[in-house]
């Protein structure tokens, strides 16, 4: 089952170049995984030092293995040390049931 990882990761203005360069360097390993879909980074419109990265396995076991790579490991430790502290994920996937089935009436007219 896919799962989505969610980090949120606070950035000073005059670091942020620097942590860009490292997601970047980040994404560039994880795509060359196996597992991975895809990934997205965003800036909090409202928050400019908020950023979120969307990333999306194949399955938690993916996943798990990507995080416990040596390599992932050294340049994460990279991001922590430039943000002052450790990332931290929040995993989601979909619920194995679907509850609500929409009909063609429920769909608005355009």
């Amino acid at each position: 089952m896919a799962v989505r990882i969610l980090l949120k990761r606070r950035v000073p203005a005059e670091r942020e170049k620097d942590l860009v360069g490292l997601i970047t360097d980040l994404r560039s390993m994880a795509s060359r995984q196996p597992g991975y879909i895809s990934g997205e980074t965003m800036r909090n419109v409202k928050d400019p030092e908020e950023y979120l990265v969307i990333s999306t396995w194949d399955s938690l076991e993916d996943w798990e293995t990507w995080i416990a790579s040596p390599p992932r490991k050294a340049l994460q430790e990279k991001i922590d040390r430039l943000l002052g502290k450790p990332t931290t994920y929040d995993m989601y996937h979909y619920p194995d049931k679907r509850y609500y089935r929409a009909e063609p009436g429920d769909y608005l007219e355009r």
